[in-house]
């Protein structure tokens, strides 16, 4: 894990991607942000860049290729699971299968986007938080 990293979100929502942008603004945190449209876009900057992110936020529901089948691609590329990139879903549908289909496919995490800023910003904060001060294998 790169904690200087980029942070990777896959969102096809034009107005989330807005509110993401300004809640990171926000807080101000220096990581900078790589937004995509769809799982494909991101799976294909993944596999080329030597960038190590910091971490991936991810939809569900995306064209051409939705986030799990995204999460699935990723943690059997073994390239990027040395990278040991944190992939989270972030997402407005939210029902107990997702749940546990986000889980099934080692994802370290599945939020819920809030409607209003605030609360978006605090579930941003804990996330950022919580991966800046976890410890991975790559980061000795």
């Amino acid at each position: 894990m790169n904690k200087k990293g980029e942070i990777v979100i896959i969102e096809d929502d034009a107005d989330d991607r807005f509110l993401l942008e300004e809640v990171f603004k926000s807080l101000d945190y220096p990581n900078k942000r790589i937004y995509f449209h769809d799982g494909q876009d991101a799976l294909d900057y993944l596999q080329k860049t030597d960038n190590v992110p910091f971490l991936i936020l991810s939809d569900i529901n995306m064209p051409k290729l939705d986030g799990f089948q995204l999460r699935q691609k990723l943690h059997t590329d073994s390239e990027l699971q040395l990278k040991c990139i944190p992939y989270l879903f972030f997402s407005t549908a939210i029902d107990q299968k997702m749940v546990i289909d986000a889980y099934s496919v080692s994802a370290q995490g599945f939020f819920v986007k809030q409607n209003s800023f605030s609360e978006l910003e605090k579930t941003i904060r804990v996330i950022m938080e919580y991966w800046t001060r976890c410890a991975a294998p790559n980061n000795f």
